[in-house]
């Protein structure tokens, strides 16, 4: 008995110490014929993915040391790199910039209205077919002219029901997050713009097809082809999509990245016109106090999906505003930035992926940063995956943290 009882021990120290070995491997993607950082690029290994900072440095945390890591960007050949006995040095990856030659001929072969149409009725034979539960890191941060103001981030939790149900069951749960606020009275700002965790469920827009891709809203663009890429080593359709009419709200100028294989859609770029300000506010504002004027200056999405054995599923969103604020009193406006990011770190699916309980789930009139808590241990992310934090933000946090 006693030497049974030796041996679970034994047994439960060796799994308590395997559960704390923890892999990590870190480094730096840059341009190989420039030298410049890749930011946004998708490092993924070992069922886990982040995507590299402004600075294009990434660290990516796994159960256990992966075999190798794949790189990729838009515009560039794959990188798979093995891992091996390196996981505790700093990679530096070197992206190849590269380009598909396909004849002239053959981009204006293709009609870019009946290639997207295409694309759409191949939504449910591409995309995700089974519920799903989406692990992901998130973080807003705000500046006012070149200081930062806020940052919060989070690990937050997103249900996926199935693809062609659209997004009515889709929820958004935060697991742990962190906030700080500048202290200076001055600094405050109770506006509240388009955004927040949820906004990663309504800017999938492969299965919100309300926000974009639906007969009306199609209506209203002019489409062109342009230079075809490569994501991932494979060839990409570019539709460029432009407003061609007047509507009661505002449209969007852009990029829409299609697979030229499966007609998948893979990637999305679209900046808001702001060229009626009433319209752009409508869209982007969703209170402020009075007697504060709101004029906007950009508002840009950026939705990136990734295929993985056969089944696309989105994998990183940002969005990015600039808009300006006056007083009434004040001479001068003041700028102001905000940028919320979220990226898939690694998902559930099957029975496993359980349905998160409205009770539990983030609301899109809620503010991200009242539901968390402030600042305060330095390894607070610990095992979890996040986008890692630039130079400049780094140094924001330090400042805000010693006020």
């Amino acid at each position: 008995m006693r030497r049974t009882t030796f041996i679970c021990i034994l047994l439960l120290v060796a799994t308590l110490m395997m559960a704390q070995q923890r892999s990590e491997v870190g480094g730096t993607v840059v341009n190989q014929t420039t030298g410049q950082a890749v930011a946004g690029a998708s490092v993924s290994g070992a069922g886990h993915s982040v995507v590299t900072n402004d600075d294009g440095y990434f660290v990516l945390k796994t159960d256990s040391t992966p075999d190798y890591i794949t790189v990729t960007h838009v515009g560039y050949r794959s990188q798979r790199i093995a891992i091996g006995n390196t996981s505790k040095e700093q990679l530096r990856v070197r992206l190849q910039p590269t380009t598909i030659q396909l004849s002239e001929v053959l981009v204006v072969a293709y009609d870019p209205r009946e290639l997207v149409a295409k694309a759409i009725e191949k939504i449910t034979e591409n995309y995700s077919r089974q519920p799903e539960l989406l692990h992901c890191f998130y973080r807003e941060t705000a500046m006012k002219r070149q200081h930062h103001i806020m940052v919060a981030e989070g690990v937050v939790d997103m249900y996926k029901s199935p693809y062609g149900r659209g997004v009515g069951r889709d929820r958004v749960a935060i697991r742990k997050g962190r906030r700080l606020l500048s202290p200076r009275s001055g600094d405050t700002l109770s506006i509240k713009v388009m955004g927040g965790p949820v906004a990663s469920v309504q800017l999938d827009l492969v299965k919100n097809l309300d926000f974009l891709l639906n007969p009306e809203d199609l209506d209203c663009y002019s489409m062109t082809m342009e230079t075809p890429t490569t994501i991932a080593d494979r060839e990409q359709l570019v539709v460029a999509i432009h407003p061609q009419r007047s509507m009661p709200y505002a449209l969007y100028h852009g990029r829409l990245y299609i697979d030229r294989e499966t007609l998948a859609f893979t990637r999305a770029e679209l900046t808001l016109d702001v060229s009626d300000r009433d319209k752009a506010t409508n869209l982007m504002l969703v209170k402020k106090p009075a007697g504060v004027r709101f004029r906007p200056k950009e508002l840009s999405l950026l939705v990136d999906y990734r295929q993985e054995q056969g089944v696309s599923r989105i994998s990183y969103v940002r969005t990015t505003f600039r808009f300006n604020c006056d007083w009434r009193r004040r001479l001068f406006a003041t700028s102001f930035y905000a940028c919320c990011e979220m990226v898939v770190t690694s998902h559930t699916d099957g029975p496993d992926a359980v349905p998160i309980k409205g009770r539990d789930s983030f609301d899109q009139r809620d503010a991200f940063f009242d539901k968390v808590d402030y600042f305060r241990d330095s390894t607070f992310w610990k095992d979890y995956n996040i986008i890692e934090p630039t130079e400049r933000l780094d140094r924001a946090i330090n400042r805000l943290m010693k006020k």
